[in-house]
């Protein structure tokens, strides 16, 4: 199985609207690991592994986030896979 790693970088209304924890729970339903934290900026990073179909399905819940969210923009950079991370931690 080929996996692949995703770094994103979620701007809006992403903070203080249970992003992290939610995005936390679809990657986790989703089979990938990474993780995902806030900017200073306001902006919300994240740093996911995984099949590309899964990551893919995790990209697209990000660009409507959690109920309260308000998504302006996502970038998206596929990357090569750094060191191997286990698990879906909120930072």
């Amino acid at each position: 199985m080929e996996m692949y790693q995703s770094h994103l970088i979620v701007s809006g209304r992403v903070q203080g609207v249970f992003y992290r924890a939610s995005c936390q729970d679809v990657a986790v339903k989703y089979g990938l690991n990474g993780w995902v934290k806030n900017l200073s900026t306001g902006d919300v990073e994240v740093l996911v592994q995984g099949e590309k179909e899964q990551i893919e399905k995790l990209i697209e819940w990000c660009k409507k986030g959690p109920p309260n969210a308000k998504v302006s923009d996502v970038k998206i950079e596929w990357q090569e896979m750094s060191e191997e991370i286990n698990g879906f931690s909120v930072r």
